[in-house]
């Protein structure tokens, strides 16, 4: 009897602790249950596929082809080798990064007016509305405003001639000469509220004795703007410009429904050329290639946008 109790104390101590090791562990797996759902769609909506694409790259004839066999790089090397690639991705620059300017310089100059304490209150609640209807339309419904609008028979044509500044009609999304300019226009018109309403946040969040302490120095207006402004809005600045780099880079309903990458491949960019290749010409392998050039593109600039938020 007195050998028994002592074994059964032992016994219960090593069940207490069991059981408290199994509550520990249940509770350090808790966070992990709860992120579990949306990690699964990660992995079968974005993964998964990402992995597809890749085998598809390096394969001959995926899909189209039963037994598709092992290509290795050959179809990075057949992209390569196409001019229709290289002019896309000269047209995509220069699209990603006129918009980007674009949209920085129109969002910062609204949102210093809106700002501003000179302009009345109503009158600013009203543009505040009038600046942000852009961000209300999708992609399709830009499209089709600005085909209306640049039409030759549109109202940018009327206007223009009646000022005497065109003595003709131009056919912005016809002609070779002003296909892409028309179409980073229409781009720039639909993207810069995101740096509006941001840059405006920003602006409201500088503190006013910055200013007042410079006014005590001397300084103008323009100083003021120059070395407080500035250099406040540069965190939100420089992080807005990657991801909007990122995301106007891949910029796809608006082109496909203004131009389609035409006249003549003069509005191609990697987007439309992807998808030509992949449900016009069902390459799907040089598709799959072309895909994961952009993707490495846009996680080059994603890795400097991770490395600017660890700084912050």
């Amino acid at each position: 009897m007195n050998h028994s109790a002592p074994a059964l104390v032992a016994a219960q101590v090593k069940a207490r602790g069991k059981r408290r090791f199994r509550y520990s562990t249940l509770r350090k797996l808790v966070p992990y249950f709860y992120v579990s759902p949306a990690t699964l769609l990660l992995v079968l909506l974005m993964l998964f596929p990402m992995v597809m694409v890749l085998k598809y790259s390096l394969m001959d004839g995926a899909i189209m082809k039963k037994d598709a066999a092992f290509a290795g790089v050959q179809n990075y090397l057949t992209i390569f080798e196409n001019p229709v690639f290289w002019q896309s991705v000269v047209q995509t620059l220069y699209f990603t990064i006129m918009s980007v300017v674009f949209h920085f310089i129109i969002g910062l100059a609204f949102a210093l007016l809106l700002n501003t304490n000179r302009v009345d209150p109503l009158i600013r609640s009203i543009l505040r509305v009038l600046f942000i209807l852009p961000w209300l339309f999708t992609a399709v419904i830009i499209a089709i405003i600005w085909r209306l609008l640049l039409d030759p028979n549109g109202v940018v044509n009327s206007v223009l001639m009646a000022l005497h500044i065109i003595n003709f009609k131009v056919e912005w999304f016809s002609s070779t000469r002003t296909a892409i300019h028309a179409l980073t226009f229409a781009n720039i018109w639909a993207g810069y509220p995101l740096y509006m309403v941001s840059l405006l946040a920003g602006l409201q969040g500088i503190s006013k004795e910055l200013y007042e302490a410079a006014g005590i120095d001397g300084a103008n207006e323009l100083e003021k703007f120059w070395y407080i402004t500035i250099p406040q809005l540069m965190p939100i600045i420089i992080s807005i410009a990657l991801l909007d780099f990122i995301w106007t880079m891949q910029v796809f309903p608006l082109v496909w429904m203004t131009t389609g990458g035409g006249p003549i491949y003069s509005t191609e960019v990697l987007s439309t050329f992807t998808y030509k290749l992949a449900f016009s010409q069902y390459e799907f392998s040089l598709a799959s290639a072309s895909a994961m050039i952009i993707l490495i593109i846009s996680m080059s600039v994603t890795y400097f946008y991770i490395k600017h938020q660890q700084r912050r």
